[in-house]
């Protein structure tokens, strides 16, 4: 497209086939073989599970964030509607949580282990040597498959701990809310804005879109216009915490490299700027 601009599409039916796999692979490093089918089994079933793609979207984001902070200036993330976008941002802390508690379990598993080692004569112990330490003899079986467990588990703990610090960032991150002088949209993102103040995640602005032109001439336009005179000044009251930035509705798509330059130009004589 332009030189020092990179564009990406992430699909989210690969995102989530790549993550159960990725994990399906994972689990069965850790595994007994006898269990294979029914690991497969399940990443199946978890692969229509609700929040699949949230977690599968989410490490992918994670990952782009971390690889990309050396080689780019500005990330963008163009990302779906409200709700789908909100449980996105509010999830790393979600996942993070999720991984402690695995890491805990997996801790009292290990405890319990040692346990099992030491009274167990399988796990290595010397009979003829009763006050012998028993992980001098253990075969290292158990113990690498734990060390690989808790590594992988602490791995994408740091991952998303170190997102969210990034999400929650203002001098790294902001949150753009693009809206329409319209009922729902203004409900819709006053919703939002209050979620997001309550994870602490920086708002830059909202961008209020399509406003109609005063040049759009008609008796139908005029009286939208009208009404869409209330809805911006209630925009105005109820977001007056953020800068807002206004933009008139064009007359064609925004298609092509022309038409996006222009609406740019249009976003930056509105007071924006990255």
């Amino acid at each position: 497209m332009r030189e020092n601009l990179t564009a990406l599409e992430i699909d989210p039916d690969h995102e989530v086939k790549e993550h159960i796999d990725r994990v399906s692979s994972q689990m069965k490093r850790f595994t007994n073989p006898d269990l294979f089918p029914e690991i497969e089994r399940q990443m199946r079933l978890t692969q229509q599970s609700p929040g699949a793609q949230e977690a599968a979207l989410l490490e992918r984001i994670c990952n782009i964030i971390d690889e990309a902070e050396n080689d780019y200036d500005l990330l963008i993330f163009d990302t779906a509607p409200t709700g789908h976008t909100l449980r996105l941002l509010t999830l790393p802390e979600a996942m993070a949580a999720w991984t402690q508690g695995m890491l805990r379990s997996q801790k009292r598993s290990q405890d319990f282990d040692s346990v099992l080692e030491h009274l167990s004569p399988k796990s290595g112990k010397d009979i003829n040597n009763p006050m012998a330490d028993p992980k001098e003899n253990a075969s290292d079986g158990m113990t690498d498959r734990t060390k690989a467990i808790t590594e992988q588990l602490l791995k994408r703990q740091r991952l998303f701990q170190r997102t969210r610090r990034l999400l929650q960032d203002n001098n790294y991150t902001s949150i753009l809310f693009v809206l329409t002088p319209e009922r729902l949209p203004i409900q819709e993102t006053a919703r939002a804005l209050q979620s997001l103040t309550a994870e602490n995640l920086p708002v830059g602005g909202v961008i209020i879109n399509r406003i109609l032109p005063e040049q759009a001439d008609g008796s139908f336009l005029a009286k939208r216009r009208t009404q869409e005179k209330s809805y911006l000044e209630d925009i105005t009251k109820r977001f007056d915490a953020w800068p807002n930035y206004s933009l008139y509705l064009l007359e064609e798509d925004v298609q092509g490299l022309p038409a996006l330059e222009a609406f740019a130009n249009n976003l930056e004589q509105a007071g924006f700027s990255s």
